[in-house]
């Protein structure tokens, strides 16, 4: 599960140029503009995460002139997002440990999400996804998210042969099929599993891309996962005239492993699918090499890169701080 709000050390305190009541701190790969003074190197802090909904509580009233978001089920709490600060990204928020109970005892790592009241941040989810629910995603299958790189330590993909894909702006879905020949096609999105219904764009994907047929041909039991883009899915980014599935891994149930690359690529091609684009990284540096132009719509700045190793084995996304600033 993700650590939305952490115990994390403060790495360095660098000044703000345009602003001599600002500070920066610089927390793992995270950059949070903070108030002078506030904190010092070498600090623990609790930090929460861009994408941290934060509860209605007097110790965050502070946030609401720029934060307040009420949702369309009507609860309401404070959204935390990439922005600027007198011209200087920030991304997250910092709080002195003096914001947890006076008997709870943390440590450097220590997940504190549960002891903040912070949830995670979903965008309303349209009317079309919004089908029946036959249950939570099955537990079989890994769920999609990959980890931010700002969360890494970089030991982790040093030195590895990384290959980067653009990360598309829509939602996640999952497609299974467990049981063979005679068995019978699940669709998820990100948290849920869906039955089957004529209006709910998940299984019309399906249908679509005639995903059980397909499925049916292979030895095994494959779980295919992609992104939903196009018309009436997130604004439909890209202005697409018709829902497309871009798939960017494929999971074999029976033996619990993602696919390699060649074979993942061998198996999305033999079907007659699309994969997400292949992009080009010119340099190490995931997180600037994260900016640039849609391969599917070249007007507009795409979402961010997502790494891997040839293998599947290391996984992880460069969300551009470009998209961020004019999309969050």
């Amino acid at each position: 599960m993700r650590k939305l709000a952490s115990i994390r050390k403060v790495d360095g305190i660098i000044p703000h140029d345009n602003a001599d009541t600002l500070e920066i701190a610089a927390v793992g790969g995270w950059q949070v503009v903070v108030k002078k003074d506030s904190f010092k190197t070498g600090d623990l802090a609790c930090f929460c995460e861009v994408d941290s909904f934060l509860p209605i509580k007097p110790e965050y009233e502070f946030l609401r002139k720029g934060c307040f978001k009420k949702m369309p089920v009507g609860s309401e709490g404070f959204r935390l997002k990439t922005i600027k600060l007198r011209g200087v990204l920030s991304q997250g928020l910092l709080l002195p440990l003096s914001i947890l109970p006076p008997t709870v005892t943390v440590g450097e790592g220590d997940d504190v999400t549960e002891l903040l009241g912070v949830t995670k941040y979903e965008k309303p989810i349209p009317a079309e996804l919004n089908g029946e629910v036959l249950g939570a995603m099955p537990s079989f299958v890994p769920k999609t998210d990959e980890e931010r790189i700002q969360n890494l330590d970089p030991s982790l993909y040093a030195g590895k042969t990384l290959y980067a894909t653009e990360k598309l702006d829509g939602t996640s879905v999952t497609f299974y099929l467990k049981g063979g020949v005679n068995g019978t096609l699940g669709v998820c999105g990100r948290n849920w599993e869906y039955k089957e219904t004529d209006n709910n764009t998940y299984w019309r994907a399906a249908r679509q891309y005639e995903l059980e047929t397909k499925l049916k041909l292979l030895d095994g039991n494959i779980a295919l996962q992609g992104e939903l883009i196009g018309h009436g899915i997130q604004g439909n980014y890209y202005r697409l005239a018709k829902i497309e599935v871009y798939f960017f891994t494929a999971y074999d149930i029976e033996a619990g492993r993602r696919l390699p690359r060649p074979e993942f690529v061998n198996l999305i091609d033999k079907l007659g699918l699309k994969r997400v684009p292949d992009v080009e990284a010119k340099t190490t540096n995931y997180l600037e090499e994260a900016n640039g132009m849609s391969t599917l719509n070249p007007t507009v700045e795409r979402e961010g890169l997502v790494f891997r190793d040839e293998e599947n084995t290391i996984s992880l996304k460069a969300v551009s701080n470009l998209y961020l600033l004019k999309n969050e």
